[in-house]
């Protein structure tokens, strides 16, 4: 059994480690194709997408919940000093505006019901505002949800989308 020790426990390292950088790069991995597939598909940097009613037809991924209006925003926020200005328009009933950093980790979420919400989000190492969020990392994606479970409720939610903004300031200095 002795003679086997060594053997057992160098595969045990490994698999450990295997584990370990699997789920450490695994995310960035996931969000960087996600980005990317974001980007042939259209969806411009530093601006809401005005989306789809969620169908059978129109969803590729993930069944999302048809009874959700989403709008995406990516962002990038490496090279020059800039920050990010982003405001959820008015909506009555239940919408959330939710951050991701490019490690697909959910860094904040603010839930709006029946008011507009206004926050910039800020380049990571970027020191803490009043009103303001700093990302974890230089790219993401910024999702509003809204509850829109027909299609008028859609129209009036893509409507109330014309509120939303997802600006790129560049910051002097």
């Amino acid at each position: 059994m002795r003679r086997w020790a060594g053997p057992l426990a160098a595969l045990l390292a490994t698999a450990v480690a295997a584990h370990a950088l699997t789920l450490h790069f695994t995310p960035a991995v996931i969000m960087d194709r996600a980005m990317a597939a974001l980007e042939e598909r259209g969806m411009a940097l530093h601006a809401f997408t005005t989306p789809q009613r969620v169908t059978p037809q129109t969803q590729t991924v993930v069944r999302s919940s048809p009874d959700l209006y989403y709008a995406l925003c990516r962002y990038d926020l490496g090279g020059s000093p800039a920050r990010l200005s982003v405001t959820m328009g008015d909506w009555p009933d239940y919408q959330s505006l939710s951050f991701f950093d490019a490690r697909t980790d959910n860094f904040a979420t603010m839930r709006g019901t029946g008011r507009a919400i206004a926050v910039r989000l800020l380049p990571p190492g970027s020191a803490a505002q009043e009103g303001a969020i700093v990302s974890p990392t230089a790219r993401g994606v910024i999702l509003i949800r809204r509850l829109a479970p027909s299609a008028e409720r859609f129209a009036a939610a893509a409507q109330a989308g014309k509120g939303d903004a997802c600006l790129l300031e560049r910051v002097s200095g």
